[in-house]
């Protein structure tokens, strides 16, 4: 099975790199980005391991999630493979994954 990433996920993970990258340092950063693609690894194998977004039912697209240090990899299965959604911080409130005005910063 293969991994894709959205755009969207793409976006979230840069900014995760970027902040942890002024906040913490090059080699924090890279670790924090390293443990998240090594997590979607798992998926090529075992797609339905992660458990079920359940704020996000209400798109009844089968959302399941991965939960990565401070970090929640939100995918579904597709025809293709696995998409990736969204990369979110459970630092936030959790209603915010389903706020259509949250985008990355650029």
């Amino acid at each position: 099975m293969k991994i894709i990433w959205s755009d969207f996920a793409a976006d979230m993970l840069k900014e995760i790199f970027i902040y942890h990258k002024e906040i913490a340092g090059n080699n924090i950063a890279r670790r924090i980005l390293t443990m998240i693609f090594n997590a979607t690894r798992q998926l090529k194998q075992h797609p339905n391991s992660g458990q079920i977004e359940s704020a996000l039912e209400i798109l009844k697209e089968g959302h399941r999630y991965l939960v990565v240090g401070n970090y929640k990899v939100v995918y579904k299965k597709v025809r293709e493979g696995v998409l990736i959604t969204d990369i979110f911080d459970t630092r936030q409130n959790p209603s915010k994954i389903n706020n259509p005005e949250r985008k990355p910063s650029k």
